[in-house]
């Protein structure tokens, strides 16, 4: 992570790359776009299903990253912001029938607006206390989903139509989450390297600082809340279409955890730590049904059982482990495996 001995505007440069050339991260990213696209062609329904939620999920990991790694301000009500946007497309596909694409963008507007408001405290206070700010805002927005029954159809919720994207069904529907992931993942890397993604690192690094330097520390902190809540909004319509189904138990505390678990497993500051660690934490729990099912237990009541409280532990242990021995996260592993020393300016450009 950043020194927080160095000023502030030291960190708006980023150090040149070393160790690894260039033309290997090319030929890595080509194989695995190759990888991506040609996956339907031979991968079963469920690889396929698990590779949709995990773009989907990297989506929402990498908004959260943006406010917590990047920007530095704690927030564990990320999945509240996710029910926005899933809320919010729903509704929009149920009553004016609007395709995936406008309500991807009605879901991230949501999201956004949402997330701009309960930003407003990170203005006053920061770390542990701005930590309890989201926690009201993730109580609240679940209050409302379970409570409004007009809209939301409370705990029942809402039931929507299949999404048959170019005519190919599930297939389809995986090239057009991979496709918007790889768009935003784009953007979200450029971003960094505009003047107000360096803000944004500016800030966290220290705020009184950038203030001096003439940054506007509320406008910076603001977006870093409303850009984070729209990339979860965009996750959330994906999710809303993917699973045909948008309930409040879709978006509690647990799932905040989750997704803050991702962002320190992977890597703060860093999008490619941000698709680590969502494939990770997505795919963990399938990696521990399986080691379950292959027990001696009787009965798959039992497996289901112990599944989701094992779950809970290894989360916790994650992250105290990560941020213990590996702060930088699979990233830092990663960049010590192919040699590279300066990951934190790195990361910082990712």
């Amino acid at each position: 992570m950043a020194n927080h001995d160095t000023p502030a505007f030291t960190k708006l440069t980023p150090a040149p790359r070393r160790g690894i050339p260039v033309s290997f991260e090319l030929v890595a990213g080509l194989l695995l776009a190759a990888f991506a696209l040609t996956l339907p062609a031979y991968a079963s329904v469920y690889v396929l299903y698990m590779a949709s939620l995990v773009a989907i999920n990297s989506i929402a990991t990498v908004g959260l990253n943006v406010t917590v790694g990047y920007t530095g301000l704690l927030s564990i009500g990320h999945s509240a912001f996710i029910g926005v946007g899933a809320y919010a497309a729903g509704l929009s596909m149920i009553h004016l029938g609007t395709p995936l694409f406008i309500n991807i963008v009605i879901g991230a507007l949501a999201a956004f607006s949402v997330g701009i408001v309960f930003g407003v405290p990170s203005l006053r206070i920061k770390g542990v206390y701005l930590a309890i700010a989201t926690l009201a805002a993730q109580y609240s927005l679940y209050f409302i989903f379970q409570q409004w029954t007009s809209v939301t159809g409370g705990d029942r919720g809402l039931s929507l139509p299949a999404t048959n994207l170019f005519g190919m069904g599930d297939v389809g529907f995986y090239y057009g989450v991979l496709l918007i992931a790889v768009v935003l993942f784009t953007g979200a890397r450029n971003l960094f390297r505009t003047r107000l993604g360096r803000s944004f690192i500016a800030v966290r690094e220290r705020d009184y600082a950038a203030q001096v330097l003439g940054i506007n520390v509320v406008r910076a902190k603001l977006l870093a809340f409303g850009i984070g809540a729209a990339f979860a909004g965009v996750a959330g319509a994906l999710t809303a279409h993917f699973l045909r189904l948008v309930n409040p138990d879709q978006f509690t505390l647990l799932v905040s955890v989750f997704f803050l678990a991702a962002v320190v497993v992977g890597g703060r500051a860093s999008i490619v730590g941000s698709i680590l660690g969502a494939a990770f934490m997505t795919l963990l729990p399938e990696v521990l049904r399986g080691i379950l099912a292959a027990l001696p237990i009787q009965g798959q009541t039992n497996v289901a059982g112990l599944l989701s409280p094992l779950r809970e532990i290894i989360f916790g242990l994650l992250i105290i482990g990560f941020l213990m021995f590996e702060p930088r996260g699979l990233k830092g592993i990663l960049d010590r495996m192919l040699g590279r020393h300066d990951s934190v300016a790195e990361s910082e450009a990712d």
